[in-house]
């Protein structure tokens, strides 16, 4: 069992940028280090965890943002891959959803991709854009939904 090291006074943004003690981590080899010691467990609580300690971060709304996107093949054989903030891809489909959340002042919607274990990516605005772009009509369980397809699933954008 890793060390209980409390808080590691670590912030990860809304905008993605990780933040120690109030200080930019600039290093990109640093924050992706971190990162791939990202955890979130079922309480909701982000740790980093080594296999010798942990402790806890502060993350505003996801650890990371889907900066980028692209689109291969059509219909229901596209694939959709997001890049995220620190150059990992991720496929949208059964393992890596799609979903979209509510700002709980405002209502609008906030999408989120799957990225491992309990982690997400926030779509950044302009990749949201993409995102809706490609979506089209589909009728699901007799209704019509406006979404996107990637690896045969469709994924509804209007919820």
């Amino acid at each position: 069992m890793p060390r209980d090291c409390g808080d590691f006074e670590i912030v990860i943004q809304r905008d993605g940028k990780w933040l120690y003690r109030g200080s930019p981590i600039d290093r990109l080899p640093l924050v992706k280090l971190f990162a791939s010691v990202l955890e979130r467990d079922e309480t909701g609580t982000y740790w980093l965890r080594t296999p010798a300690e942990r402790g806890t971060v502060t993350v505003e709304d996801a650890p990371f943002v889907a900066v980028g996107l692209e689109a291969s093949g059509s219909g229901r054989d596209q694939v959709l891959t997001f890049r995220t903030n620190l150059d990992d891809t991720v496929d949208a489909g059964p393992d890596h959803p799609i979903r979209i959340g509510h700002d709980a002042a405002t209502g609008v919607p906030i999408p989120y991709i799957h990225v491992r274990g309990r982690l997400e990516a926030r779509l950044a605005r302009s990749v949201y854009y993409d995102l809706v772009e490609l979506g089209l009509e589909e009728e699901v369980e007799g209704k019509a939904r406006f979404g996107v397809w990637s690896k045969r699933i469709f994924f509804p954008l209007d919820g």
